[in-house]
């Protein structure tokens, strides 16, 4: 697979914030296919029960 490399800003309240959010977005990638990533980009846009149900089941 070939990589690409992005800039991109992310609104955290702290730059170890930031730093945990990208490390935890580039792990999604990382093991998720685009059309796994997408699905949950929608479900947790359009589908808040889902989402609640998730965070529940995660614990946060």
């Amino acid at each position: 697979m070939k990589k690409y490399q992005y800039d991109i800003s992310i609104e955290a309240k702290t730059e170890n914030e930031a730093d945990a959010k990208m490390t935890a977005l580039t792990t999604l990638a990382s093991k998720l296919s685009q059309k796994e990533l997408t699905k949950l980009a929608h479900t947790i846009m359009n589908d808040p029960v889902k989402t609640a149900l998730a965070k529940k089941y995660l614990g946060v």
